[in-house]
């Protein structure tokens, strides 16, 4: 299928997990991919091996995030798409979370959002049309036991989506977030089987998700199968928000 046929798009964080699963899938339906990552190593790999361009990123840093924009402008002279995919992990309760890391998480997740949306749009914009996907989380719903500084940057992102949706509409740029449930990824990797064998029953689906799962999701919405879906959160969880 050509579901994104010389479509141009920004993976970031697509040298591993759900963004490397999202990079095969949009280069298998026939995109141009630039995957930002900040692990140069993944990244490079990833982009070897699926015939996408790498550049090295801090989508935290407005500086890197420019020097990402003005790249990816300057070598195919278009953005079609943005997949806000990055995202870091730094979790406690809040007796023992400590600024610093409620600062890490929020700057990565919540503040690369922003930034990296921001440019996006500016070329969006002037060339009428675009998609900007976001990754949430079902935990933005409803919060998560030891995860204040990842839940307040997946909230935040849902909030960002509906704004944006609303705001470049008129410019013919879509903006939907998709918040993924228990999905099987190099993070989760190591827990112990009890537990993930535990967090699985709990799915009504009776199973993790894939990071495929999730790639599926941003495929459908960066098409124009999606052409009239905006400002929607996709939840990817096997039924667990219900």
């Amino acid at each position: 299928m050509d579901l994104l046929k010389n479509k141009v798009a920004i993976i970031t964080g697509g040298g591993r997990g759900i963004g490397k699963a999202t990079v095969e899938q949009f280069i298998n339906e026939g995109a141009r991919v630039i995957i930002a990552d900040y692990d140069e190593e993944s990244g490079h790999n990833t982009a070897k091996e699926m015939g996408a361009e790498f550049v090295k990123t801090d989508i935290s840093k407005e500086a890197s995030v420019t020097e990402l924009f003005n790249f990816v402008f300057t070598k195919f002279d278009r953005l079609d798409i943005l997949v806000n995919n990055a995202g870091i992990l730094s979790d406690s309760t809040l007796k023992k979370l400590e600024s610093d890391q409620f600062d890490a998480v929020i700057n990565v997740n919540l503040r690369g959002v922003y930034l990296c949306g921001k440019a996006a749009s500016e070329i969006m914009i002037e060339q009428g049309s675009g998609v900007i996907l976001n990754a949430s989380s079902v935990v933005a719903h409803n919060g998560n036991f030891g995860q204040t500084n990842y839940v307040a940057s997946k909230a935040g992102v849902i909030g960002m989506t509906k704004v944006w949706a609303r705001e470049l509409g008129k410019n013919g740029i879509r903006v939907n977030a998709v918040a993924p449930g228990f999905i099987q990824t190099d993070m989760t990797a190591g827990m112990p089987e009890k537990i993930i064998h535990m967090m699985g029953e709990k799915v009504p689906l009776k199973r993790w998700g894939t990071p495929e799962d999730v790639a599926n999701a941003y495929t459908f919405l960066a098409s124009d199968e999606a052409s009239y879906i905006s400002g929607t959160v996709l939840n990817v969880d096997g039924g667990v928000v219900v």
